[in-house]
């Protein structure tokens, strides 16, 4: 009889406990669980009119590699990976930031 008050006070515990933890959710951590891209933009962009780009390697939340630029306009465009100007361009970048790295030691 005492073995069951036992399990029953700790199964109370235990969703007591449940009951008052609070959970945050994975996307308030800034972890994105799913690709961002649904579809991507392949047609040249000037490269004037971009302010930023962001790349995103394949993963457990994407399979997709994707390129996604932000313009100066303040629109986000999802870019083809492979298409030969996007290639350039991330190549352009990957170059500078290599730059900087070796210019800082």
């Amino acid at each position: 009889m005492n073995a069951k008050v036992d399990v029953c006070a700790v199964l109370a515990l235990v969703l007591l406990s449940a009951t008052l933890t609070e959970g945050i959710p994975l996307a308030r951590m800034g972890t994105e669980l799913r690709c961002q891209c649904i579809s991507t933009h392949s047609r040249f962009i000037p490269p004037k009119k971009i302010q930023d780009i962001q790349l995103t390697q394949s993963g457990p939340h994407c399979q997709n590699v994707e390129v996604i630029a932000t313009l100066k306009d303040g629109r986000e465009v999802c870019l083809e990976p492979t298409a030969p100007w996007v290639k350039v361009v991330i190549k352009a970048i990957l170059n500078k930031a290599q730059a900087n790295i070796e210019s800082q030691l």
